[in-house]
């Protein structure tokens, strides 16, 4: 099993504070650090948030979201090691092109250490303030996959579709991943597909092993009608709170490799928190 903490981009207070959780975590054995990403947050939103019974996300608009690009291109410029997880970037309201680079130059200065997660999102609001239309994204969103893993291929990119027309051009560094690792978030629509289709994995929004062993079952199941292998898709999960390594066993019998833990699940005192928890799991896990 695998050990990431998310996020490291969110309410902070400094760059410092920033990449000393990241270094911290790196040198107790956490495989990898994590963002999320808002690029505004409205004073107020129609809009469901799909993971709380709420329908509010947990973050005031006066909340610091350093975007998670720079954000991780910082911890890479001070860690060696550990690796850079996006927990999800909302591609569907960017640039393609932009973000392809981004994440190929992240991953090329890194020395291989990038993993794009991606969402389709679930704010209109935030998209109509980055002048992006809400309708289609899930269609935006596969066919934007699908050219930026051309853009990162090196060689000439042509694709034209309804959402890109690129042709006749290069991009370079190319990631030092071959694939860089496409990390699909989410569990509502047509994720399943989309995952089977497009994935290198799977950031499910759960830590519930019982529930990870249904969903993993659907998965596995689109990925037979479409001729997808299931082991080829790798397992994100939230770490599921209460629990040392009994949850960890029941995670890896569900099917997980890797668990993402919320820094506030290691109280006010991170510090501590992320040492206890590399002393009674991580090191005790195997």
């Amino acid at each position: 099993m695998k050990f990431g903490i998310i996020p490291v981009n969110i309410g902070i207070q400094s760059a410092e504070q920033m990449v000393g959780l990241a270094q911290l975590a790196e040198s107790l054995g956490f495989e990898s650090v994590w963002t999320f990403e808002h690029v505004i947050v409205p004073l107020d939103y129609q809009s469901k948030y799909p993971y709380s019974p709420s329908g509010k996300m947990g973050a005031a608009p006066e909340t610091p979201f350093v975007d998670p690009l720079i954000a991780l291109t910082a911890v890479a410029a001070s860690t060696k090691t550990i690796r850079l997880g996006t927990g999800v970037n909302i591609l569907s309201q960017a640039n393609p092109l932009l973000m392809a680079k981004q994440v190929a130059s992240i991953d090329f200065l890194s020395n291989g250490r990038m993993m794009l997660g991606v969402g389709i999102g679930w704010l209109r609001e935030e998209f109509d303030a980055m002048g992006v239309p809400f309708e289609k994204r899930g269609a935006r969103f596969d066919d934007y996959v699908q050219a930026m893993r051309k853009v990162w291929s090196g060689e000439t990119v042509e694709h034209d579709s309804e959402f890109v027309s690129w042709h006749g051009f290069k991009s370079y560094p190319t990631p030092v991943q071959k694939p860089l690792p496409v990390i699909i978030g989410g569990d509502k629509g047509k994720v399943y597909e989309r995952i089977a289709r497009h994935g290198d994995g799977w950031y499910v929004p759960s830590g519930d092993p019982a529930d990870i062993t249904r969903r993993l079952g659907e998965l596995r199941a689109v990925c037979q009608q479409v001729g997808r292998k299931f082991d080829e898709i790798e397992i994100t999960c939230m770490w599921p709170g209460a629990g040392g390594l009994d949850a960890v066993r029941a995670l890896e019998s569900a099917g997980v490799q890797r668990a993402v833990i919320p820094v506030q699940v290691f109280g006010a005192d991170p510090a501590a928190g992320m040492q206890k928890l590399a002393a009674d799991v991580i090191s005790k896990a195997g």
